[in-house]
């Protein structure tokens, strides 16, 4: 991305990127830290979409569809972004034919995720919800590697990406403790 006009950019914990409705203007990706991808309703409760790594980008819809962001980016902590401008972001797909192909699947991926979130919400209890999630993220590439898998979300986060209660999400953790499902050592969550 450097090699293209891409820059770094340090962020803040709690500094917003840019927020849902903004015109985009870059490509961006975590090199360290975690940024949220989130949304609010009326009453400002927020739903997190997701939590990107190092590794990861986010917001690209906008680079392709020409609309506005469909959600709020928060640095979680301190965090350092590569911004890459739109317009050299588009010149670098259209003639790299590999990185177009390994966004393509990037892009499949993550609309997999939404599709088995807005399921597992729709139709499934509130420990199938946890699951679900604690799943997909014990399997994202940077995680994959690592038997066994703490989890790195807060209850708070938890509760924000499934829709449910913080008390539910505390609730619910320790029945799947209680099932074998999970364990939880020192407060953090432990995927078998």
């Amino acid at each position: 991305m450097l090699a293209w006009g891409g820059s770094y950019k340090k962020i803040g914990a709690g500094e917003i990127i840019f927020q849902e409705g903004d015109a985009c203007f870059y490509y961006y990706q975590v090199t360290e830290g975690k940024v949220r991808w989130v949304n609010y309703n009326n009453d400002g409760k927020e739903f997190i979409q997701n939590i990107m790594e190092p590794g990861e980008s986010f917001g690209e819809m906008p680079l392709f569809d020409d609309g506005p962001y469909a959600a709020t980016a928060i640095a979680d902590v301190d965090s350092i972004v590569i911004r890459l401008p739109r317009s050299l972001f588009v010149q670098l797909v259209k003639e790299n034919s590999d990185i177009n192909f390994n966004f393509s699947k990037l892009m499949a991926l993550r609309q997999r995720y939404e599709f088995l979130m807005l399921k597992t919400m729709a139709f499934e209890k509130p420990e199938v919800r946890i699951s679900t999630l604690l799943a997909y993220f014990h399997g994202k590439p940077c995680n994959c590697s690592k038997h066994p898998y703490q989890v790195n979300l807060t209850r708070q986060q938890i509760a924000n990406m499934t829709g449910l209660r913080v008390e539910t999400v505390i609730r619910e953790i320790r029945n799947l403790q209680l099932t074998g499902h999970l364990k939880i050592v020192k407060g953090k969550v432990i995927m078998p």
